[in-house]
């Protein structure tokens, strides 16, 4: 005899069923039929932008950029002058994420709000943003994995470790939605553990400096600039953590309740990872027993080791330090996982409404894992291919830094523009009369950053993302009027605008 459900599973299940049920509809009123499996839930939602955020990457992987350029004061004043002007963009498009919940994510914001001109470029900017933060974060992966394993930090070694990492990033995507949303709640739980970890060993065991070391300006800088000036340019080891988070965008339609959820996933990745991540890059400096000691060590071949690796090391000592180290790999890897996730829902999308080159090919679902394959597997290739075009890792973080932004502001821009063509079509999240103001600062800030992502000794970035605009620029040309779908700009009369 079978037992009764408990009243409380039930409901639960009802209610579960009801809403996804009023998902699928609301997306119908945008013009897209329900193709992806919806399995993410909020917390699911936000995990994916705070595992690409991955604080245990970027201010990790590029710590000794950061501390070349500014020293220590770099890590004391630049993280939250980068978080708010982060938050300020964040905030700003997860007003319109709301609006627009779709797989498009900033692609569509910019079709309904600009145009298709608008709409191509900004697809592409994003995509190339996340193509370079793949290949930046699985590369800083196995610049740390490969010392960790006791090989030596050759180009060949670290290029087949990171093709490895890729490759697993891939088939995982490929095969299921639903791991992928495990493996990014694991993520946050991995990410939190890896920093109290870390932070916790440090203060307990290594030997530290006094506070007023945190306000020194002692760099190592190859550029020859005033100190005002380099520690503007050390802002990438921040900026570059900071990228990714409109994951929660584009797996909107994968998502339960998007139009609350992914703005609110988007917004807490950037605040949790600001919160944690000034924690983790104070507590790194002060660990450090000298500037100079710790970006020139280099390992038996001569090849510099990174700089947070050496700090680990010479407060913890060798074998403690690969045990903690392990999940700061562990951490990048579930990063490179999530943006992976991430690009392939972004080309799918530009497929889907006829945006690209074989949108046929590319916007195919398959039918019984209901994910993106083709499109996964062109993320992995395109992200294999950037590295080996871009060699340093300051110009791929740079690139990307630029694409990401560039992406998030255009429909930010368009939006403020037109603040009152579509304020009655806001979602429930929104910034109601602020909204202008942290527009505003959204812009600036991104006007700023970009500039200064191109300065060198990153102007080969400047170069690169030139030329991909000019790519962009002829393909457009070449292929004359794109048939890019823009998705119905309506709010579903079951819901309630304030």
């Amino acid at each position: 005899m079978n037992r009764p459900e408990p009243m409380a599973l039930v409901s639960k299940s009802i209610n579960r069923e009801g809403s996804l049920v009023a998902d699928e509809q609301d997306l119908q009123s945008l013009g897209y039929a329900q193709e992806l499996l919806r399995g993410f839930g909020g917390f699911s939602n936000f995990a994916l932008s705070f595992s690409i955020i991955s604080i245990l990457t970027g201010a990790v992987t590029l710590f000794d950029y950061g501390l070349s350029m500014g020293g220590p004061r770099e890590m004391l004043l630049g993280w939250p002058l980068v978080t708010f002007g982060t938050l300020m963009v964040a905030l700003s498009m997860a007003e319109l994420c709301s609006a627009l919940p779709t797989s498009g994510g900033m692609y569509h914001w910019s079709a309904e709000l600009g145009g298709p001109i608008w709409a191509w470029f900004t697809a592409w900017l994003n995509i190339v943003g996340l193509i370079t933060a793949i290949a930046a974060i699985d590369y800083g992966c196995a610049e740390f994995l490969v010392p960790m394993l006791g090989l030596q930090s050759t180009p060949h070694s670290l290029l087949a470790v990171y093709a490895l990492l890729l490759f697993s990033q891939g088939i995982i995507n490929h095969y299921s939605t639903t791991l992928v949303g495990w493996l990014s709640d694991l993520s946050v739980v991995v990410h939190i553990l890896g920093v109290v970890v870390l932070i916790g060993s440090l203060w307990i065991f290594a030997p530290k400096q006094d506070l007023a070391f945190l306000w020194s300006s002692r760099n190592l800088s190859p550029v020859r600039a005033p100190y005002a000036w380099l520690f503007m340019l050390g802002l990438l080891q921040a900026q570059w953590t900071y990228t990714g988070f409109d994951a929660s965008a584009h797996v909107a339609e994968e998502t339960v309740d998007p139009r609350r959820t992914a703005p609110w996933g988007m917004v807490l990745s950037v605040v949790v990872s600001g919160i944690f991540g000034y924690i983790l890059i104070l507590s790194l400096t002060l660990a450090i027993p000298n500037v100079a000691q710790v970006l020139q060590t280099t390992d038996a071949s001569g090849n510099p080791l990174p700089a947070v690796l050496t700090i680990v090391r010479l407060g913890l000592g060798g074998r403690a330090a690969v045990n903690v180290l392990a999940l700061t790999v562990l951490a990048m890897w579930f990063c490179g996982l999530a943006a992976v996730t991430s690009v392939s829902r972004s080309l799918f999308a530009l497929a889907r409404d006829n945006g690209m080159p074989l949108a046929s090919v590319w916007s195919r679902v398959n039918a019984s894992l209901k994910t993106p394959v083709n499109a996964i597997w062109l993320s992995v290739v395109l992200s294999f291919a950037a590295m080996l075009y871009s060699g340093a890792y300051s110009v791929v973080t740079s690139i990307s830094v630029i694409g990401f932004y560039l992406a998030y502001i255009a429909p930010v821009y368009l939006g403020w523009r037109k603040k009152n063509a579509w304020m009655s079509k806001r979602g429930p999240w929104h910034l109601g009369d602020a909204s202008n103001a942290i527009n505003m600062l959204a812009i600036l800030w991104t006007v700023f950053i970009c500039i200064i992502m191109v300065m060198p000794p990153n102007a080969r970035a400047g170069w690169g993302i030139s030329s991909v605009m000019g790519v962009l620029f002829l393909l457009h040309v070449a292929g004359g009027k794109h048939k890019m779908y823009k998705p119905n700009w309506e709010y579903p009369r079951s819901s309630s605008l304030k």
